[in-house]
């Protein structure tokens, strides 16, 4: 437990951020999966369209520090990568 008023008050912003950041990781890690489920179905037009999505939440988490923005970068380069293999 915490001992000083600022210890205890840290403690309760540390949970918020925690529980901000998780939501904001659900939200971009769901959105890649439907991606990747549309591309290993071979259904490109759903790809494209599940794309735009998870390249908001992915851009979003990441101008909001929860990732870093190379690691956003990354993964929305390799699923559009993945995407323009499709034909």
């Amino acid at each position: 437990m915490p001992n000083t008023k600022s210890a205890a008050k840290a403690m309760r912003q540390a949970a918020r951020r925690k529980a901000y950041n998780t939501i904001t990781k659900d939200k971009f890690k769901s959105a890649v999966k439907t991606t990747k489920k549309a591309i290993t179905a071979g259904t490109k037009d759903v790809a494209v369209e599940t794309l735009k999505a998870a390249m908001a939440a992915l851009d979003k988490a990441a101008k909001k520090g929860v990732i870093h923005k190379n690691t956003a970068s990354r993964k929305k380069s390799r699923l559009a990568k993945a995407i323009a293999k499709l034909q």
